[in-house]
């Protein structure tokens, strides 16, 4: 018995789906490596805002000790049959230093809750360099959608 797939979106489909994932979702997977190697891969819940994925974790967290000076992240959106890879560039921001805008947008989408004046909390504001999409082998040729930070689509 043949397994009917879907047919390969086109590039452009898959960039506006990728897009509206990142308005709609609410959750992210986040991947990262402390200085010794030692791997962590976290959900945490985020907004997109201003082009970047803006999530906020406790300072203490690996996720947000393992923000090294190069930021280096990698994100995940979906599930393995439709997914978002999101390589990124990560800045820490302190709540008080975050744009108004940008932790209004925070707070409605994580249903009211606000981290600014929490001290153990900071916001994470990652710049993705690379997304790739795909849902099937159909579509692994054609999943990159950015490289160095620019839509090739």
């Amino acid at each position: 018995m043949s397994v009917q797939r879907e047919p390969a979106r086109t590039p452009e489909q898959r960039k506006r789906d990728v897009l509206a994932k990142l308005e709609t979702e609410e959750d992210v997977w986040v991947a990262t490596a402390a200085g010794a190697g030692e791997p962590t891969l976290v959900p945490l819940s985020f907004v997109w805002d201003r082009q970047t994925l803006l999530m906020s974790t406790r300072r203490t967290n690996p996720t947000a000790r393992n923000v090294t000076p190069t930021g280096r992240m990698v994100l995940t959106l979906g599930h393995t049959r439709d997914v978002v890879l999101i390589e990124g560039t990560a800045e820490v921001v302190e709540g008080a230093d975050l744009e108004p805008e940008s932790a209004e947008a925070f707070t409605v989408k994580q249903h009211g809750w606000d981290p600014r004046a929490q001290k153990p909390w900071v916001f994470l504001r990652v710049t993705p360099s690379a997304v790739k999409a795909w849902r099937e082998v159909n579509e692994i040729a054609d999943r990159e959608l950015m490289r160095d930070g620019v839509w090739l689509v």
